[in-house]
Parts: C-alpha cells; structure tokens; sequence
C-alpha cells in the first residue's frame, strides 16, 4: 500500500515537471502567430452585380452603341463590296460565251483576285473589331474597378467581389450590395466627366 502511494506521488511529479517544461518551452513563433491572429482586424466584404452595373453605366451603354454602329457600317460596307462582286461574276458567266480563251482567262484571273482582296479585307474587318471590343471591355474595366477601390478606401472596405451567377459566390448578405451605389457613382462621375468640357469654356 505504501509502495503504491509512492508510486503514485511520483508520477504526479512527473506529470508537473512536463507541464512546467511545456509552458516555459513555447515556440516563440506559435506565440508571435497566435498574437498575430488575436490583433488582425475584421475585414469588411462588400459585393456588386457585375451584369447590373453594365446595364445601368451610361458610359457602358454609350460605347456599346458606338461599337455597335461601327460594327454595322463596316458590315454594310463589306456587304456592298460582296454584291459587286457577285454582279462581276455573274456578268461574265452570261457573257463567257462571247470571250476568247484569252479574255476570260484574263477575267477569270482578275475575278480571284478581287475574291482574294476581299476575303483579306473581310479579316481585317474582323481582326479590327476585336481589337476595338478589347479596348472597350479594358476601358470598362479599367473605369469600374478604379471607382472600387477609391470606393473601398472611403468606406474602409478590404474586399469587394464579384456576385452573379456565373460567380463562386453562393450566398451574400443583401446588405453587403452595393451595386446600386456603384452604378449611381460611376453614372455622377460620368456625367462631370461629359460636363467639364463645357465648365472649362464656360470659365475662359
């Protein structure tokens, strides 16, 4: 019996010593992260609806206008150039029967080659248009994202994400939208912008 307390007695010492070296032994990093963690802040997340912005900023409709007669004249143009085309060859299949070998060789010739400059003119079109439907989302993105994160600094927002379908959130708060005040901030910055042209002239 008196063996046993002994025994006894001897573990609880042992299992006070460990606990002593375990808490006098901490590994100062664990210690640096754990304060680190304590003192972060909480970060503040705000959310717009990409697809509502882009149908209510003016600016966005305006240059989705512009891009669109574009497109359109360039299409009437190439169309126009397309029929004449069609009319030369037409014409001188009516009239193949009245040429010599050497006349609708000529012809013929002439024909690819207006086939060929058209088809060339056709990929300028095209790669042009690109490169003016780039620009525009640039411009866009560049306008947006600017008036974010002067946005985010004023209302001390750490984090503003995108939230529509095609998003990878599946659930935010209604009172984490800011969409509505995005769009009414870029439309007001938009129409200073259209207006201080006319300011400018109006103070000389």
């Amino acid at each position: 019996m008196k063996n046993q307390s002994i025994i006894i007695n001897v573990l609880l010492i042992i299992a006070v010593a460990v606990l002593y070296f375990l808490h006098f032994n901490q590994n100062p990093d664990t210690e640096e992260k754990s304060a680190e963690v304590a003192e972060m802040p909480d970060f503040q997340v705000a959310y717009i609806n990409s697809d509502s912005v882009l149908a209510n900023y003016v600016y966005a409709e305006k240059l989705k206008e512009d891009f669109q007669t574009k497109t359109s004249g360039l299409e009437r143009e190439y169309q126009s150039r397309l029929q004449g085309l069609q009319k030369e060859i037409n014409d001188y299949q009516q009239n193949a029967g009245n040429l010599t070998i050497n006349q609708a060789r000529a012809l013929e010739e002439n024909l690819v080659k207006k086939q060929q400059n058209l088809q060339l003119y056709q990929q300028k079109l095209s790669q042009d248009l690109m490169v003016d439907e780039a620009t525009m989302n640039k411009d866009l993105y560049d306008r947006v994202t600017g008036f974010l994160r002067d946005y985010g600094k004023e209302n001390n927002l750490q984090l503003i994400v995108k939230y529509d379908q095609g998003s990878d959130v599946l659930f935010a708060s209604d009172a984490m939208d800011i969409t509505q005040i995005v769009i009414e901030g870029l439309n007001a910055s938009y129409q200073k912008e259209l207006a201080a042209p006319a300011d400018s002239t109006a103070v000389k």
